[in-house]
């Protein structure tokens, strides 16, 4: 339950090793790799030491490839998998094997090229289709398009709207020319399809006249033949085209028997991803390469059963405090705080060197969870989907953590439900009143409710509000202790505990001298002093109004907060009540009959799904605010970076744990 201690590590390793390190190295999973610095910024050995040139890009391209093969096959021929299915274990040998790449990117090109054909063909099709409507209306017309004139005489297509007359359109020509005539073709409720018919010399009169009157042009380019021969040889380019892109479909389906050997191969290219990033942090002369990185000092003896066995030269050695910032960081806790890593990855980890927040966040954030939900059914339901999530997904990483977090949450709703006597609300007490209403039972028994007793609730939460609030205190006393900050600690957190212990005195009329809470006086004295110790001049009475000030708003807004642990548990809990009420309510009224049940369960169902969702991800929203703003703003040192070694990764299976 703390920050691992890690150790810088150096590495010289002769060149033609490499790949066998690495390969020995990402089984491991304990090596992070740093980028040395450029050769440049090393007069000495200007010339001597350069970059590896890496396959980086190329294993990058074909990951790549075979993922977009896996994305096309499943959008194709779609594969049902169970719910809460665990990934697929091989062995670190097998992801590390060469064997089936090559052809797996082969399929995976097949794959692509037909999905490519196949939505080029879409592509046409649509073409041809709007072809076929754009001709469909003029069937009628035994004119072939390729060349709608004669020797002396021309056409032109167009649409007018449906509105105007063709004895009207013919009017109009007459007033430019008597040597043409329009003829209707078609119509339909919106416009008329008419060719005009003109002697060739007079085609700008006929066309100044056509735009006078709305007339728009309509051109078939490259079509040859009457509408009806297009038609037909559009419908028969159709059928062409869907059976060339049903082969292309079976090219796909006829692979899809392969999906796993590509899903293999994607997560093989992610191993080989993986350690070209380590090489492109590497330096080499022509015979030695160069390597830094950190490594676990729990870890150490791993790595030089590994190392021994290699033509090398390594040294490790524990950071300097000034190093702090660019050590990376990974925690390690126990069953039950390990969990809490997702509230500390969603905020930030902590620097190397301070503290690890999870073994004093873990009861309290557990805690308010519980008291936020407090409801025996809903935590019932939490625990059921951690523990079966947890047998049949088997996670690791960030999955396990969730289910763990998902499964103390639970057991502290259940318990704090049992406290406040709430199952999914108060459903026993409506079902006994709906069977039996003289019955005088009141319900389950209670320590306390937030519907009947919500004014101690309210004050059990402030109190919890301030003792979280002291936990964090504390940890940043001995924090400064240790630093060598003692006066720091006692100006500082001391001042603020002799003034909360003097108001609770004085409240409680205790240790008053002649009607003088002297405690709390000497609390404030503390305070002030506290504040303008490091002040010269007037700075030392501008610091002293600050510190009141911030103080009494600080303090007085920070254990506020905490009052939506009451609101959260008042709010579900009343929520609950209404869906059940409702839910009760065909019964109430028309009795117990198979309409009434069926109305119940279906209101319950949907209510308390709704109330559990909102309530699920809202406690936890609000809980984690208490934990990042409230309690780590007493002691909390972030912006550690993660610890990220060489190991094995994977979309679709997982390497086999050691």
């Amino acid at each position: 339950m703390a920050i691992l201690k890690m150790k810088h590590l150096r590495l010289m390793l002769m060149k033609d090793q490499k790949d066998e390190l690495l390969r020995k190295l990402i089984r491991l999973g304990c090596v992070q790799f740093n980028e040395i610095r450029d050769p440049e910024e090393h007069p000495e050995y200007a010339g001597t030491l350069s970059r590896l040139t890496t396959s980086l890009t190329g294993c990058r391209n074909k990951q790549a490839t075979l993922n977009s093969a896996i994305a096309i096959i499943d959008r194709y021929v779609p594969e049902k998998s169970p719910l809460l299915s665990a990934k697929t274990e091989v062995s670190a040998d097998i992801l590390l094997d060469d064997a089936g790449i090559e052809t797996a990117l082969n399929r995976a090109e097949q794959i692509i090229a037909a999905d490519d054909r196949a939505k080029r063909i879409s592509s046409e099709e649509s073409r041809q289709r709007g072809l076929i409507e754009a001709l469909t209306p003029w069937l009628g017309l035994d004119l072939r398009l390729e060349k709608p004139w004669t020797e002396r005489s021309q056409c032109i297509l167009g649409t007018i709207q449906a509105k105007t007359d063709i004895a009207q359109l013919n009017e109009a020509l007459e007033e430019y020319t008597e040597e043409a005539e329009a003829f209707e073709v078609n119509s339909d409720k919106n416009r008329r399809y008419v060719v005009v018919v003109f002697m060739k010399d007079q085609l700008a009169s006929v066309q100044e006249c056509l735009r006078s009157t709305g007339f728009n042009t309509v051109v078939f380019n490259e079509q040859k033949g009457t509408p009806k021969d297009c038609i037909n040889l559009a419908k028969a380019e159709l059928n062409s085209l869907n059976k060339e892109k049903n082969e292309c479909f079976d090219v796909i389906a006829q692979n899809a028997e392969f999906r796993k050997e590509l899903k293999l191969a994607s997560d093989k290219m992610d191993a080989r991803i993986a350690m070209a990033q380590a090489e492109e942090t590497l330096l080499s002369t022509d015979n030695v390469l160069l390597m830094e990185g950190w490594v676990p000092e729990e870890s150490e003896k791993k790595l030089d059963a590994v190392l021994s066995g290699f033509d090398c030269a390594w040294e490790t050695e524990k950071p300097k405090k000034a190093e702090y910032p660019e050590v990376p960081v990974k925690l390690k806790n126990n069953f039950l705080t390990n969990g809490l890593n997702m509230v500390t990855n969603m905020y930030s980890l902590p620097q190397y060197g301070t503290v690890d927040p999870n073994p004093l966040m873990a009861p309290f954030f557990i805690l308010f969870y519980g008291l936020m939900m407090a409801d025996m059914g809903y935590g019932l339901i939490m625990i059921i989907a951690a523990i079966v999530a947890k047998a049949k997904m088997k996670p690791r990483d960030g999955a396990l953590t969730f289910t763990q977090l998902l499964f103390w949450g639970g057991i502290a709703t259940f318990v704090m439900g049992a406290l406040t006597g709430a199952f999914f609300s108060d459903i026993p007490y409506q079902i006994v009143h709906l069977l039996n209403p003289e019955s005088t039972w009141k319900g389950l028994p209670y320590l306390f409710s937030p519907v009947h007793n919500s004014e101690m609730v309210l004050y059990g939460s402030l109190a919890l509000g301030l003792l979280h609030l002291n936990a964090g205190m504390i940890v940043n006393f001995v924090m400064k202790k240790r630093e060598g900050r003692l006066a720091d600690a006692i100006w500082e957190e001391g001042s603020l505990w002799v003034l909360l212990i003097g108001g609770i005195l004085a409240v409680l009329k205790i240790g008053n001298i002649a009607g003088i809470p002297v405690v709390l006086i000497i609390g404030i004295v503390m305070l002030l002093f506290g504040a303008g110790r490091n002040a010269k001049g007037f700075g030392k009475v501008t610091a002293a109004f600050g510190c009141i000030y911030n103080t009494a708003t600080g303090w007085f807004g920070d254990v506020l907060s905490y009052s939506r642990i009451m609101a959260l548990m008042l709010a579900g809990g009343v929520v609950g009540q209404v869906f059940n009420t409702v839910a009760t309510m065909p019964a109430q009224n028309s009795g117990i009959n198979v309409i009434s049940v069926i109305a119940f369960i279906l209101i319950f169902v949907l209510g308390h799904a709704m109330n559990f969702g909102l309530n699920l991800l809202g406690c936890y929203v609000h809980d984690l605010r208490l934990q990042c703003l409230e309690f780590f703003g007493k002691f909390y040192q972030d912006g550690g970076k993660p610890f990220e070694p060489l190991k094995f990764g994977g979309k679709y299976v997982r390497a086999k744990e050691n």
